[in-house]
Formats: C-alpha cells, structure tokens, sequence
C-alpha cells in the first residue's frame, strides 16, 4: 500500500503528451533519465541501473495479467526523491523530466489544492 499512497497524487502518472513506441527504443536498458526542480538536478540515472530489468518485468507481471497493446508498466524513479534530499513539493514549483535520445521533455507546475470548505 506505501507505494499506492507514495505514486498516486495529481501529477505524479505524468505520461504524454506522446507515448514514445518501443521501435523508437533500441534499447530500453540504455536510457538515461533526469529530474529537475525548479532548474536543480534532483534525479540523474540510467535504465541500466534498475534492479530488475525491462524484461524481467514484462515477464513478471505478464504472468499475473494479460498485457495488451498500450498498455503501460510504471516502475519506480531514480534515487533522488523528496525523502532523500527531506524537500518534498510546494505550490509552483516546476518539474522538468526529460529522457536522453527521445525528443522533448514534460514540465509540470505543482499547484497547491485550495483548502476544503
């Protein structure tokens, strides 16, 4: 359950504005990944340093659900999170996610939500 609680806010599923297909991916083992906050690298690591690899998990979950065309494995982040520096996000700030070798990057602006009534 930490990890629905930790994955699951506004804004953290960030997918799009493109998905990129996998036959524009040589290798998804190669992939270099980074997160900016407010213009400072706060996450800066590649694919291969995951501890189970792309295809160990396809195979994995593949054996518990049926995988489809489009569908979509989210796996964890580099390290680097708000724990780790003990800053966690605030109303405005920006999030700059960008991966080597595919075009474009997607930036996303934290807004507070107004407070309940």
């Amino acid at each position: 359950m930490d990890w629905m609680a930790c994955k699951s806010a506004p804004g953290f599923k960030i997918i799009g504005p493109y998905v990129t297909p996998a036959r524009f991916v040589p290798d998804p083992q190669k992939l270099h990944i980074r997160l900016s906050l407010n213009g400072q690298v706060m996450q800066d690591e590649g694919t291969d340093d995951m501890i189970f690899g792309v295809a160990k998990l396809i195979e994995f979950v593949s054996s518990y659900v049926q995988l489809l065309p489009g569908d979509i494995i989210m796996t964890g982040s580099p390290s680097g999170n708000g724990t780790h520096y003990n800053r966690f996000l605030r109303n405005g700030d920006l999030m700059l996610g960008e991966i080597d070798g595919i075009v474009g990057a997607q930036l996303v602006r934290c807004v507070a939500e107004p407070p309940a009534t």
